[in-house]
């Protein structure tokens, strides 16, 4: 019982410590002092947990806290956040309610509070994903108060700090629904630190052996880097000095997160030694005179060109462009003295601030409210309450439809009278024509880029001048689905493809009923599920809406069809089963229950009977992998960076479970490799010598052509795992001549 007391007392210390640190954070910031109500929210939310342990073993409360901290001192946000994220789990955790906050808080955090709280059921209908209908009610809070988004952003980075006392499979749902919504979010409120550590983190959790190599490279590579950075900032320093009167500045070195580096080296199929660019510099000044902040950006740049080349296509302006998140930096890419490319970010330590911090930090410093970069927050919104405003009925579409607005890269075109307007990379012209109006969008039949006419899906360029063609009337058609990317276009055309869908569908079902009453025939569920067949269609509702759409032209085959005599057992049998035969399962089979706090084996028996390994991955032993169980109890497996992956893991985190390989080299898989290399005579003699002789692999095809001293190859090899590829591709890379050795 001593033991015991002794515990509480500790704990209770803990709490009381915890919560006087938030406190002292607090009394340091700007905010007015309103100590009484974040005491009472303290007290409330402490009696409400009591009792309560994480999984990591320490009270409960100090999780609220934890996220109080971060809102205070990593957001800068105030009263209201602190106290609603002190309350943020008492609704959803406890038996108090949202009217409960109310009486005892007020209404503003109260609404915060249920911005926060998750929901049970009903936005997507039956197959909802919990995920999508709690991130949905998230952002429609959002829209009235964006504290809700920031506090979530804020509880979603302490939980990433906390996951490994998750399960496997808890952490592979939090992490993946983290690097697929959570960084960009935070990315789109200019809260540039958490989105790295939200990055870094996931990438820990769910590739724990790439991130280890990483780290310990970097580590290996710290001083000659340190090295690199001194001897390459010493020459502008000298030159800074002497610029002494306009500016105080400060140097600092950016490194490139691991997440940052893995991504590069996925994307581009290079090493880790292959990257140039992990080292970066930054300059960050404070002017004299405020108001020669953006003058002194380009003075620093002129100085800087004239110690160094700089790179003619790696400039980029974001002093006088800000990024719709309110970033500002002038960015130059330097040719070192060593034959490096090394890029210099050139910012004052207000944009410094808000690049850190993005939106919150702004409002720090703006007069008299209002301001560029509120309106171009204020338009973000306004485009998620459009998207929101159509009730998706796919969680999957729906959190797509978000992910496309949590653009990072922007790109600036023109309007035919010289404005500038800012828009996602990879948008297309029809993209544009919506982003200026949705009256123009509808109605573009194509346009001019630079004075040349292009069509509907001309991919824009940075600095193009854009004007759009329109016809009088509507042009608008499904078809547009196939290239636009913007959130608001696909939005838009989803919607008209929809009503699209159900004209033809009460239309198509009026020329169905019309045939069989003109033909003389009664129509039947077996002759409907008949007709269905004779056009390889799979539901009646599908044949409607090819005859209303006059894809299927009913006619003199499909009644000869219908009145031929033959048993109809197929069709009832068909309708009977429920779901057709894709599952390749018995009526009365059910799926097998699966224990998904297990990680789960992925024997040679296993994945014959159980597992599937899915074609969009291709994964094989030795990849990172999870499980995925599907309606029908099947666990599709996936390679974890699989893009399938990616969306499962933000949209039915639930269903995942954790898988390990156990194949014990019993097993062959099919996989490609590219090669490329200088084109030479014996260098394929060499290639097939190595792989047959040398480590006896069975090759399946061997398809290597060379053009211009150059060689391309692409074979299809059997290997037991990724230590084959591993070994296959060093003994490839070791011949004269092969240049580069990558899995497909």
């Amino acid at each position: 019982m001593k033991s015991e007391a002794n515990i509480n007392i500790q704990e209770e210390e803990m709490i009381r410590q915890g919560f006087q640190e938030l406190l002292n954070d607090y009394l340091a910031t700007k905010h007015r002092r309103k100590v009484e109500i974040i005491t009472k929210a303290f007290e409330f939310a402490n009696s409400a947990h009591r009792g309560v342990k994480r999984l990591s073993g320490e009270p409960y409360i100090m999780h609220p806290i934890a996220v109080a901290k971060i809102v205070c001192n990593e957001i800068g946000l105030g009263s209201t956040s602190i106290c609603a994220a002190l309350l943020h789990d008492v609704v959803e955790d406890t038996e108090y309610t949202v009217e409960d906050i109310e009486n005892l808080f007020g209404k503003k955090i109260a609404q915060i509070v249920n911005g926060l709280t998750k929901i049970s059921g009903g936005i997507f209908g039956d197959k909802a994903s919990a995920q999508a209908e709690n991130f949905k009610k998230l952002l429609l809070t959002m829209s009235d108060d964006i504290r809700v988004i920031l506090i979530k952003i804020a509880d979603r980075l302490h939980n990433m700090r906390t996951l490994g006392s998750q399960l496997p499979n808890k952490r592979y749902k939090i992490a993946g629904e983290t690097l697929y919504l959570y960084a960009p979010l935070a990315n789109r409120f200019g809260l540039n630190k958490i989105k790295l550590e939200l990055e870094n983190l996931s990438f820990k959790y769910e590739h724990p052996d790439e991130y280890e190599k990483i780290v310990a490279k970097l580590e290996e590579t710290s001083a000659e880097r340190d090295k690199v950075f001194e001897t390459f900032t010493a020459p502008i320093r000298s030159k800074l000095d002497e610029m002494k009167d306009k500016f105080s500045y400060r140097i600092i070195s950016r490194v490139k997160t691991p997440y940052s580096i893995w991504n590069k080296m996925q994307a581009k199929k290079i090493s880790f030694e292959d990257i140039y660019d992990i080292l970066a510099v930054r300059i960050i000044f404070t002017p004299v005179h405020p108001e020669e902040e953006i003058n002194l950006c380009f003075d620093i740049y002129v100085a800087l060109s004239k110690i160094y080349k700089s790179h003619p296509d790696r400039l980029r302006d974001w002093v006088s462009h800000p990024k719709s998140n309110g970033y500002q930096a002038l960015h130059v890419t330097l040719m070192s003295n060593e034959g490096q490319w090394i890029e210099v970010q050139i910012r004052s330590e207000r944009m410094n601030d808000i690049a850190e911090t993005g939106f919150t930090a702004h409002w720090k410093y703006k007069e008299g409210g209002g301001s560029e970069d509120e309106g171009e927050l204020q338009k973000w919104l306004q485009t998620i309450k459009e998207i929101l405003e159509d009730p998706q009925p796919d969680a999957m579409d729906f959190l797509d439809t978000i992910k496309l607005n949590l653009y990072t890269s922007e790109i600036f075109v023109f309007t035919p009278k010289g404005e500038i307007k800012t828009i996602p990379q990879g948008a297309t012209l029809l993209d544009f024509a919506f982003s200026l109006h949705t009256h123009l969008g509808m109605n573009c039949i194509g346009g001019k880029v630079n004075r040349k006419l292009v069509p509907l899906n001309y991919k824009l360029q940075s600095g193009d001048q854009v004007e759009i063609l329109t016809s009088k009337a509507p042009r608008i058609s499904s078809s547009w689905l196939d290239f636009v990317t913007t959130a608001k276009a696909k939005n838009i055309v989803m919607n008209y493809a929809k009503k699209e869908k159900n004209q033809n569908r009460i239309e198509g079902e009026k020329m169905v009923a019309a045939f069989f009453e003109n033909n003389d025939i009664k129509m039947t569920d077996g002759c409907l599920e008949k007709l269905c067949s004779l056009h390889n269609l799979s539901t009646v509702d599908e044949l409607y809406e090819a005859v209303g759409g006059h894809v299927v032209t009913l006619g003199e085959e499909d009644k000869n069809g219908l009145k031929e005599k033959q048993s109809w057992m197929k069709f009832l049998s068909f309708s009977f089963v429920g779901g057709g035969n894709k599952d390749k399962k018995t009526e009365n089979e059910t799926p097998e229950a699966i224990d998904k706090k297990k990680i789960m084996q992925l024997t040679p028996e296993m994945l014959k009977k159980k597992y599937v390994l899915c074609d969009c991955c291709n994964p094989i032993p030795g990849d990172s992998v999870l499980g995925y169980i599907d309606d029908n109890g099947i666990v599709q497996v996936h390679k974890l960076q699989c893009e399938t992956a990616k969306k499962l893991k933000a949209c039915y985190g639930n269903r995942l479970v954790a898988v390990e390989w156990d194949t014990q080299k019993n097993l062959l898989f099919p996989v490609f490799l590219q090669l490329e290399g200088i084109d030479d005579i014996g260098v394929l003699n060499k290639i097939t010598e190595v792989l047959s002789k040398q480590l006896n692999v069975n090759m399946r095809k061997l398809d290597i052509t060379g053009e211009k001293g150059v060689f391309k190859g692409k074979m299809e090899l059997f290997v037991h795992d990724a230590e084959d590829i591993k070994n296959i591709s060093e003994a490839l890379s070791k011949i004269e001549n092969v240049k580069s050795v990558v899995r497909l």
